[in-house]
């Protein structure tokens, strides 16, 4: 038997083997049945949310599908440089082919499989954390400003009087958001500048109380430029933009202080907007409300610039 042909016959049977060893390896990554848990977080802190884990599992995901493309793409390309490596002892030029149909269908079909897949989960978990309840426990209008943030809590608290649907401190948010509200809210306020700290922890910016196992439902507003609101163990971030409200709701699940900090770059001191979200009972989240009364934090701060015309008329037509 001539060498080239001795060669050819000792490659053919690992040209066959090397499919079942990349669809094994693609089975064995994707269809072990493993949660959350069971991956690293990839550099995501650990959730402290009930909502948290929907978004390090999509996390996580798109990692798995990021390597498993990666082993195949790179299994083929060692593969073509194994297989169809120049011959030692036959020098030709090789079978020119202008073009291989299966070959383009597949690199055309796939990668639009592998973003239809992406994008069916992105857009499933996506409409389950925007969702709004009917009526959420908790409700805080977060006031963005350059360089601190402000929180309106919309509560009905002991010995406080107003009504957060007609108040005009919050004449910018939109109708749709304060039929949510709850009735005869007077509500208290924590506002804060660059140089709040947190008395507990020192961190700068100022304190948000939240209640443990309790929907919180936070309304975004601006008074001046694009902000983002984003507390990190949450896992969940959304802009805070002037004329246009956003809202997002997360229940706690855990205690503990946890940072937060503008996500978008707002101005020369953007690196300054940062505070602090503290978890607690609700016993003392309520506490909380009474001991803010008490100090003459009663009523609401501004929450920003109001709805604009162009943004009424497009929720006037998609609701």
């Amino acid at each position: 038997m001539s060498p080239n042909g001795s060669d050819r016959s000792s490659r053919r049977p690992m040209r066959r083997k090397l499919p079942q060893v990349l669809t094994a390896g693609l089975i064995l990554v994707t269809a072990t049945g493993c949660t959350y848990k069971d991956f690293p977080r990839l550099g995501m802190p650990t959730p402290v949310t009930e909502e948290g884990p929907r978004i390090l599992s999509l996390w996580q995901g798109s990692w798995a599908a990021a390597l498993a493309t990666g082993v195949l793409v790179w299994g083929l390309i060692l593969w073509s440089i194994i297989f169809h490596r120049r011959s030692r002892t036959k020098i030709e030029v090789p079978t020119q082919t202008r073009y291989n149909m299966p070959l383009e269908a597949l690199y055309t079909v796939v990668p639009l499989i592998i973003v239809s897949v992406l994008f069916y989960f992105t857009a499933r978990d996506e409409s389950k954390l925007l969702k709004l309840s009917d009526k959420p426990d908790v409700t805080v209008n977060v006031v963005g400003y350059q360089w601190s943030w402000g929180f309106n809590y919309v509560e009905n608290v002991p010995g406080v009087s107003g009504d957060a649907k007609t108040s005009k401190e919050l004449s910018g948010i939109p109708e749709r958001f304060k039929k949510d509200f709850p009735a005869n809210a007077g509500g208290v306020y924590e506002v804060g500048t660059p140089g709040t700290r947190n008395p507990q922890t020192n961190n700068p910016g100022p304190t948000l109380w939240l209640p443990k196992g309790k929907k919180v439902r936070f309304v975004l507003t601006s008074r001046d430029v694009i902000h983002s609101f984003w507390v990190v163990p949450f896992l969940m971030k959304q802009d805070v933009i002037p004329g246009h409200t956003n809202s997002f709701e997360v229940t706690p699940n855990k205690e503990g202080t946890f940072l937060g900090k503008c996500a978008e770059l707002c101005g020369v001191d953007h690196s300054r907007m940062l505070f602090n979200v503290k978890v607690v009972s609700p016993e003392k989240y309520e506490q909380h409300l009474k001991d803010l009364a008490k100090k003459g934090q009663t009523g609401y701060v501004p929450s920003g610039i109001a709805q604009t015309e162009h943004e009424k008329n497009r929720e006037t037509k998609t609701t």
